[in-house]
């Protein structure tokens, strides 16, 4: 599709339009922005995005274009603005710190969802996803016959049918298995019953194709897993990755066209619950003073933030510090937005960012509650001057019951 052959606000909403126009450049976000710590690129900065999407608005659909006709965009602007919107990694704590409230953590995938549309998206990898997708099941391609045997723990009993079922995901199936290990672990100590559909079954949530700005698959991969779980009578779906846990509370009741038979949980607020209430109780102690880092879609995303403070809290024995970037305003690792398959150094640069602060603080181990950044800040550590030793929330729940 040529650039002038449509105009570029075929993929916002008309609120989002608004957003665009309500930009004062004040230039707040910049003290924010986590690819601004690394690069300190401001040509990449949200203000300066918002202004060249709104120069390819006007030269296309307003009062000059619609009078005269449009006009022709040059390629390079465009594949300049394009690397620009994908090099985010859509962490949204500009918008969290928008002085006229922009939601970026939404804007930015519609831009790149627009991108897309005009053939100059997505970038490098990021292309193959969908294939993947269609011919395993899975974003990295491996053979989903193998999603759960590595890592699924032996003595735990999974229902055919149960109110509850739990998700392992992607990233975590393939990724981060100690994590989804010990989310299992956990679910099998507080004792209710629960269901998984098979690993040929448990497809993508749909997520990268979303944060890409690849939609076609989401309605089919949506409608494929609501419809699995209804059929076991689940009730409550869980799940641990907090991109999936995102779309599927946000995005899955649009692709599936209606309210979901089941609610979608983060699996702290099921373990903060069955803690408080004396179903779940930690045989071990824990002397050691550990950080906990809040994921971004976690967090900003879906608003989790208490419950993973209370199971931590829970442990005896432990000491639970902050980083000085937390809860609403914490600060991305690096691995959020797809960008890390593309700007690996950014990515590393970002998570080395966290391990710094980590141990600054003088914490003993580095909590981690979302697979992506389990993976990338362990990569980051490699052949790293400072150490220390990373963890997931339930992998250190799991060996303290």
């Amino acid at each position: 599709m040529k650039a002038d052959e449509k105009d570029f606000t075929g993929c916002l909403s008309k609120l989002q339009l608004i957003e665009l126009d309500s930009c004062t450049r004040c230039s707040e976000c910049l003290k924010h922005c986590p690819v601004q710590d690394v690069t300190g690129r401001p040509a990449i900065s949200p203000p300066e995005k918002i202004r060249m999407f709104r120069e390819f608005i006007k030269a296309t659909d307003g009062l000059k274009a619609r009078l005269f006709g449009p006009r022709d965009i040059d390629k390079k602007l465009l594949e300049d603005f394009t690397k620009a919107v994908y090099e985010c990694t859509t962490c949204g704590a500009c918008g969290q710190n928008c002085t006229v409230g922009i939601f970026t953590q939404r804007l930015w995938p519609m831009l790149r969802k627009e991108m897309v549309r005009r053939g100059l998206a997505p970038i490098g990898p990021q292309a193959n996803l969908p294939k993947a997708i269609e011919r395993t099941g899975n974003i990295y391609d491996k053979p989903p016959e193998q999603r759960y045997s590595p890592w699924f723990p032996e003595g735990v009993m999974v229902s055919e049918r149960s109110d509850i079922a739990y998700y392992a995901g992607c990233t975590g199936a393939y990724e981060a298995q100690p994590m989804v290990r010990g989310d299992v672990l956990v679910l099998n100590a507080i004792g209710e019953p629960f269901t998984m559909l098979p690993p040929e079954e448990e497809v993508c949530c749909g997520f990268p194709l979303f944060i890409t700005g690849q939609h076609d698959m989401l309605e089919d991969l949506t409608k494929r897993l609501v419809n699995a779980y209804r059929a076991r009578g689940v009730r409550l779906l869980l799940c641990s990755c907090p991109c999936c846990v995102n779309i599927m509370s946000r995005d899955w009741p649009l692709f599936y066209g209606q309210q979901l038979p089941f609610k979608i949980r983060h699996i702290t607020q099921f373990v903060a619950d069955a803690i408080r209430q004396g179903r779940l109780r930690f045989k071990k102690e824990l002397k050691e003073r550990i950080i906990y880092h809040d994921p971004c879609y976690l967090s900003r995303g879906v608003g989790v933030i208490d419950e993973p403070r209370i199971v931590l809290r829970s442990i005896p024995g432990v000491e639970l510090l902050e980083f000085e970037r937390h809860g609403l305003n914490s600060r991305c690792c690096g691995a959020g937005g797809a960008a890390r398959k593309v700007f690996h150094e950014n990515a590393i640069a970002m998570g080395r960012l966290t391990i710094d602060e980590a141990v600054k603080k003088k914490a003993e181990k580095l909590i981690l509650s979302c697979p992506a950044c389990y993976s990338k800040v362990n990569e980051a550590m490699v052949d790293y001057d400072k150490q220390i030793r990373i963890v997931d929330i339930m992998e250190l729940v799991g060996s303290l019951i």
